[in-house]
């Protein structure tokens, strides 16, 4: 249930920067760089309660616009700094009518060959630790910034130029990553953080597409896929089945001709049974965006408004069908909006250009706490 939403901040150089929206996996809290100009402070929203509501953390000199911010199950928000030649992280609490703030350490740029900045990963899944990605020239380092026992530590690295990040499992052990060894294509991989970074295929629809893993249920097992197999230079929208061998699937009705379409939230509870999943994509054209609603058992590409000052690409299902959009205006700060998900006969879905994956059904996630391909 966890998605982020990309916002315009403006740095004192007048440089448009990306502001997150970044939820819980529990769907439990989320935080934002919240502000105007370089008056920038954290903010946590509360949404599980009867209505939402937003707590500001600022703290007594502004943040600087490229600080990333990612909140915890416990309510606390980790917050990530650059600092002259390191990243520092915090925690960041309410305390009264004050902000309480926990250092928890730094990390060094260019540690082992890391890239000068780290950037934070989607929460994990656990609720209690935070890990960021460091992408060097030829590996990427993964770290745990928050939830460790002495500070940031390396728990990985990685051969080759990695990006996205999907966690697979509820438990916080299996990671997606989208990978590039030296010049190839970019495949999809799957890290198990438990047996020191270990590093399997995970996706391959030709040898020689671009396979990235966008979104990942691990209730049902639906995967949400960006690839060029089926149209080379352009990627394309498809759907999968961890630990399945049947075919990826590119519907039509996921390439609009007027619009991009990012999906950002699937919705949860569905046990086996991916093909009911509903899922939701940020829709972009010129005009700005809107949202759209889509099943694997559908053709059809539901696309509704937005409300008013969404927060573009963020939102979280419920088990139910609801999808609760967050949202900010000037009368209402901290809204959360519920579209349902249309009523429709459930329809067999076309297998459009079919190119058959190569491995999931072999993923390693098996044993322990983590679950899929061979143990599904």
């Amino acid at each position: 249930m966890t998605a982020c939403a990309i916002e315009a901040a403006v740095g004192g150089d007048g440089a448009a920067r990306p502001k997150k929206f970044m939820i819980t996996a529990n769907g439990a809290y989320a935080a934002r760089l919240a502000g105007n100009g370089e008056a920038l402070y954290t903010e946590r929203w509360t949404l599980d309660g009867p209505e939402p509501y937003a707590v500001p953390l600022p703290l007594d000199q502004p943040e600087d616009p490229d600080a990333q911010v990612l909140p915890l199950a416990d309510g606390r928000v980790l917050i990530s700094r650059r600092a002259a030649t390191r990243q520092t992280f915090s925690l960041l609490y309410p305390t009264g009518p004050r902000t309480g703030e926990l250092p928890l350490g730094a990390v060094e740029s260019g540690s082992g060959g890391a890239a000068a900045e780290l950037v934070l990963l989607p929460p994990s899944p656990d609720g209690t630790c935070a890990y960021a990605m460091a992408v060097g020239p030829d590996s990427t380092e993964l770290w745990l910034v928050a939830g460790g026992a002495f500070g940031p530590e390396r728990v990985a690295e990685i051969k080759g130029v990695c990006g996205g990040g999907v966690w697979l499992d509820r438990t916080g052990r299996m990671l997606a990553l989208d990978r590039r060894l030296d010049d190839g294509p970019v495949k999809a991989v799957a890290v198990d953080l438990e047996r020191g970074g270990e590093v399997t295929p995970l996706l391959q629809i030709t040898e020689e597409s671009d396979d990235r893993l966008l979104l990942a249920d691990p209730d049902s097992g639906l995967l949400l896929i960006g690839s060029d197999a089926p149209s080379p230079g352009r990627e394309r929208l498809g759907w999968g089945v961890l630990g399945s061998m049947r075919p990826v699937r590119f519907p039509e009705c996921l390439r609009p001709a007027d619009a991009e379409v990012l999906p950002f939230a699937v919705q949860p509870g569905q046990v086996l049974l991916p093909e009911s999943c509903s899922v939701a994509l940020r829709m972009d054209a010129g005009a700005g965006s809107w949202v759209g609603m889509w099943r694997p058992a559908s053709r059809r590409l539901v696309q509704l408004a937005a409300p008013a000052g969404w927060l573009a690409g963020a939102g979280l299902w419920t088990p139910e069908g609801v999808l609760c959009l967050p949202y900010a205006t000037e009368s209402v700060p901290c809204g959360l909006a519920g579209l349902d998900v249309p009523e429709e006969p459930p329809e067999p879905a076309p297998v459009v250009e079919v190119c058959r994956p190569v491995p999931l059904g072999q993923a390693p996630l098996m044993g322990g706490k983590s679950r899929g391909g061979a143990a599904r």
